[in-house]
């Protein structure tokens, strides 16, 4: 018999003073929960689940057996806890509020851009240029697309596409991410000077991965897929989608930490659209204020993605921002920290809005008693 924990805010509120103070800041941010389902998972099936608020949680908690019991306080403590700034050389990336991480893709046949940027340096620079100056924190470079039944690069061929690219990002000051997960092609990324690796696989495609991050210290981006071999999107069977999905997460942070990379570098991304089905991705996107449960800062990748034209006429990639917002503001409303998206200006100006939004009702008490 198993049986796992899960603490899953299910009432979010503008600030802590709605409820009298009995709410949490969520992870460090921006957001406060108020109230939580305790969730008992015994063999794969839910067995118990309970509703709490801060001054009940330790009440509720006594209720689970002694077989989880110190999970739930972990979890408890994840959920409030502050995440250090993401240090990228030069760069200090702030966690207390969502930051915006800036797609360049240096591939031929990428879903979203059909090789616009490919060989082509002047556009990258401009496109890099512009996505630093509307605000991006991070740029984020790839050259290999993971796109369903998109095929394999060598390393060789990714490292000639990558590097050039990394050394212009970085030579204009720019944080840089390198989207991969070939052991190779991180080690002449961060050599060329990206400062966070963003992998696709959760440092389980290529076994020398975990090495190439812990040797550099850098951050590290683990996304769950549930493909283990080229094809990252095969094996998508959930017994319940939201469930799994953290269980292997963990799993792979557990991974990470004994590769010997520091708790505080690792980010945790569910990975909306590899291997999942549409109602996998709505399903994870609810559930995603149980993440901070894990104690990483959260990165979500959903820009652009399939799911909304699946939800809105099948609009091609180039004609999905409304719902790339929409999706940007669900996920800072959950208190993720980085947005992975195509749009950076439009991005930008959405969690600029949704900031004003916070600190509006933060410093609103005009409805409690004088």
């Amino acid at each position: 018999m198993t049986d796992r924990v899960y603490i899953r805010p299910i009432g979010l509120v503008p600030g802590p003073q709605s409820e009298h103070g009995n709410a949490i800041r969520l992870a460090g941010g921006m957001v406060y929960a108020s109230r939580f389902a305790v969730i008992l998972r015994r063999d794969g099936q839910v067995a118990e689940r309970w509703l709490a608020a801060p001054d009940t949680i330790a009440e509720v908690m006594g209720h689970l057996p002694d077989t989880v019991a110190s999970d739930a306080e972990s979890q408890w403590a994840n959920l409030t806890l502050a995440h250090p700034p993401l240090e990228l050389g030069a760069r200090t990336v702030r966690l207390d509020q969502p930051q915006v991480m800036g797609i360049l893709n240096v591939t031929p046949d990428s879903f979203s851009d059909g090789g616009e940027f490919m060989d082509k340096p002047e556009v990258q620079r401009e496109q890099a240029a512009s996505m630093v100056e509307a605000g991006a924190s991070i740029i984020d470079i790839g050259g290999e697309s993971t796109r369903p039944g998109a095929k394999p690069v060598w390393e060789g061929d990714e490292i000639e596409r990558v590097v050039p690219a990394v050394e212009m990002c970085a030579g204009m000051g720019a944080a840089v991410s390198i989207d991969t997960r070939k052991a190779a092609v991180m080690e002449a990324a961060l050599d060329a000077g990206a400062t966070l690796v963003n992998d696709v696989s959760g440092l389980t495609y290529d076994p020398g991965s975990p090495e190439v991050v812990a040797s550099h210290g850098c951050p590290v981006v683990l996304m769950h897929a549930p493909g283990e071999g080229d094809d990252l999107h095969e094996g998508g069977d959930y017994s319940n989608v939201v469930f799994d999905v953290f269980d292997e997460l963990r799993g792979r942070r557990d991974q990470a930490l004994e590769a010997g990379i520091d708790a505080s570098r690792i980010v945790l991304d569910p990975g909306i659209g590899f291997g999942k089905s549409l109602a996998d991705n709505l399903a994870l996107v609810n559930a995603l204020p149980l993440f901070h449960a894990l104690g990483h800062p959260l990165l979500l990748g959903m820009s652009r993605k399939r799911m909304i034209g699946a939800l809105s006429k099948e609009e091609g990639a180039d004609q999905r921002l409304g719902g790339s917002i929409a999706l940007a503001m669900r996920a800072m409303d959950a208190g993720v920290q980085l947005l992975r998206v195509h749009d950076v200006p439009e991005t930008v100006q959405a969690r600029n809005v949704w900031r004003g939004l916070r600190d509006a009702a933060l410093t609103d008490f005009g409805d409690l008693p004088g």
